[in-house]
């Protein structure tokens, strides 16, 4: 799938995602760890906030929830409305350097090919203060697969695997990189990483 197939697909599931999705869990309350290593009143982006619910509605008002998806973004303005929406693509964020204390990427780096995901994390480090934490899904194998009947929709996944993920991340600049593994929004197990910009 072309990255407009996957916004197209997004569109496409956007809202059975949000209703199947648990907006409660372990994974949810990694973000308040993200906020004791943020300064106070923190800017915050969320990559991929999709309807908001899991991420964008537990960070500080102000945050700014980025997606590809047009019907993601329509629901998050409901379920966080105190937050900045950009329509945009992870690979190119419309943001300038320095301008984010952390960053969110809650099951959404993987629908890049994977190819391009070190692109990605150098676009995280470019927005990033001196100092900001990243905190993202890490994906545990090695895949690139379109996933039909997914969310009653067909959905792109791809990952070059955990160790070259970590590996790519380190490549970025990013230090300090540490792991958990908690429950992830539809009822299964999953690993995130925080990692920090020098």
């Amino acid at each position: 799938m072309d990255r407009n197939d996957v916004r197209r697909a997004w569109d496409d599931v956007s809202r059975t995602y949000a209703r199947k999705r648990d907006p409660d869990g372990t994974d949810a309350e990694l973000i308040d760890e993200l906020l004791e290593a943020c300064p106070p009143n923190p800017t915050v982006l969320d990559v991929g906030c999709g309807d908001g619910a899991r991420t964008l509605a537990n960070l500080p008002d102000g945050a700014v929830g980025l997606d590809f998806s047009r019907k993601g973004l329509d629901l998050a303005s409901e379920t966080a409305p105190a937050a900045h929406l950009l329509q945009a693509d992870m690979t190119h964020l419309p943001l300038a350097a320095d301008t984010v204390d952390g960053i969110t990427a809650y099951h959404a780096v993987f629908h890049v090919p994977r190819v391009e995901q070190p692109g990605v994390y150098r676009e995280f480090a470019r927005v990033l203060k001196p100092g900001g934490t990243l905190l993202m899904t890490l994906p545990g194998g090695r895949f690139e697969t379109v996933r039909r009947d997914w969310m009653g929709g067909e959905m792109f996944f791809s990952s070059p695997g955990r160790d070259r993920t970590l590996d790519a991340l380190s490549e970025a600049g990013f230090e300090n990189v540490r792991t958990r593994a908690v429950d992830d929004p539809l009822g299964s197990d999953s690993e995130f990483v925080f990692a920090d910009w020098a």
